[in-house]
């Protein structure tokens, strides 16, 4: 899933690619509260730690995307 994270006073956004469920990112945010850090396992092993009061806000794409490219019909 992508996730797009907005930073209070900076102008690009993250981008972030995750297997994480729409649910957990949610219930990390939920605990990490004001003061503490929203963490994010990306792929390949990466861990994103945020402190949460600087969010500004997160969009949540799709969980599985839709495989794309070209089929054969073998006529």
């Amino acid at each position: 899933m992508e996730i797009k994270i907005g930073v209070r006073n900076i102008g690009r956004e993250l981008n972030i690619e995750t297997d994480q469920t729409a649910e957990q990112i949610e219930k990390n945010l939920r605990e990490a509260g004001d003061d503490g850090l929203l963490v994010i396992e990306a792929t390949q092993g990466r861990r994103i730690l945020l402190p949460a009061g600087s969010i500004g806000y997160i969009e949540l794409g799709q969980e599985h995307a839709r495989p794309v490219g070209f089929g054969f019909s073998g006529e």
